[in-house]
């Protein structure tokens, strides 16, 4: 790192506040959640008050953020996250025939979820309500599923797609034959 601390200074405003509001958290929740006054987390997210180590690193545990990320500069972006399929991991006893590998990033765990599913020829994945407000999306890449939420259902074959409340009881069962879906839940 060769920049100067008023570049820091001047960018770690924004990014606090970035941070703040990509976790949902009101000035208020911050302040509970790390000990920092509700008034010195806003003066220090317009840029009025230069935060102490202390208090930085306090900000950064409620926000969940990497500290050193912060203080970088735009370049520690630019880089690809990479999720081999070996390390993929997967979910084998929910279900009955169907095997669940986790796509989306642990900490996405409860919003914004992503799975690649595959059934054995007729198994079934039954799954309670999620969170109110809760949907899925899911898209059929080999195969054909049954999808039911609540009392709709509808057959969906290979390249079909179809979103439904999560919010209520829903299930995916494959017919005679194996299938493999991408899900997408989200939780509201």
């Amino acid at each position: 790192m060769t920049e100067n601390a008023d570049d820091i200074l001047t960018r770690l405003p924004a990014r606090l506040k970035e941070a703040r509001r990509a976790q949902g958290l009101s000035l208020e929740a911050v302040a509970n959640l790390s000990g920092v006054s509700r008034s010195m987390v806003s003066q220090i997210e317009r840029g009025e008050s230069s935060p102490t180590i202390a208090t930085l690193w306090n900000l950064t545990r409620a926000l969940q953020v990497d500290f050193a990320g912060l203080l970088e500069d735009g370049e520690a972006a630019d880089k690809i996250e990479v999720l081999r399929a070996t390390d993929v991991p997967s979910i084998d006893n929910m279900g009955h025939g169907c095997r669940i590998q986790i796509l989306s990033p642990p900490e996405e765990a409860g919003g914004h979820e992503v799975y690649d599913i595959r059934f054995e020829a007729g198994g079934a994945l039954n799954s309670q309500p999620h969170t109110r407000g809760a949907n899925e999306q899911l898209t059929v890449l080999e195969g054909s599923v049954q999808v039911t939420s609540g009392s709709a259902s509808n057959t969906l074959n290979a390249g079909d797609t179809a979103r439904y409340a999560a919010d209520i009881a829903h299930s995916i069962q494959a017919g005679d034959q194996p299938a493999r879906v991408f899900l997408i839940v989200k939780n509201a």
